[in-house]
């Protein structure tokens, strides 16, 4: 992560959890449903980072912008339903403070192997 001012950046975040990551192509070998989900323990794993960075969730005054990329079969055109996993998840945790720009990108490969990869940008106090 990087911190300018009360902005903090945090570079992309994969889906991995308990050592395990969601690997594969959106939709041929991960479901759109699989595929919001692990862009969810993305944005988690992104909050951790986040809360390290500004000292505490508590801290955190909005989420600002969301970048999701995701590993898709060429002719899938439905990344924002995969991407909606993270925005859906930030919006539970920080309500109002939690909706967000966004994009959400198709790539033909991701770091490790990865079905998606999630970016933050939040303002903090």
């Amino acid at each position: 992560s990087c911190r300018v001012g009360n902005l903090v950046f945090v570079s992309g975040q994969l889906p991995m959890k308990e050592g395990a990551l969601s690997k594969g192509v959106i939709p041929s070998q991960v479901s759109v449903e699989e595929g919001a989900a692990a862009a969810k323990q993305a944005a988690l794993n992104g909050l951790a980072v986040l809360a390290e960075a500004a000292g505490g969730l508590d801290k955190v005054r909005r989420i600002v912008r969301v970048g999701v990329f995701v590993c898709s079969d060429a002719g899938f055109t439905e990344q924002p339903k995969v991407a909606n996993g993270a925005s859906e998840f930030l919006q539970q945790v920080f309500g109002e403070a939690g909706r967000h720009a966004r994009a959400a990108v198709g790539n033909i490969a991701l770091p490790l192997g990865a079905c998606v990869e999630v970016e933050l940008l939040a303002e903090v106090a």
